[in-house]
């Protein structure tokens, strides 16, 4: 998923999978950490598929 939110000087995304959700805030496990969300910052958010598997190298 992606939730995009509300920063010091402006908005950002945290892409990967939600981890928890409570009624203060959200938990995004991104490829560097666990994010956690305030939810009152989350401007947006939303569920995108996985990413395509790579393709192997060419002979």
């Amino acid at each position: 998923m992606v939730v995009r939110y509300r920063i010091d000087g402006g908005l950002t995304d945290a892409l990967g999978h939600l981890v928890s959700c409570d009624a203060r805030d959200c938990t995004v496990r991104t490829r560097q950490a666990d994010v956690v969300i305030a939810l009152d910052a989350v401007v947006a958010a939303k569920e995108v598929p996985p990413a395509p598997e790579r393709r192997r190298p060419r002979p």
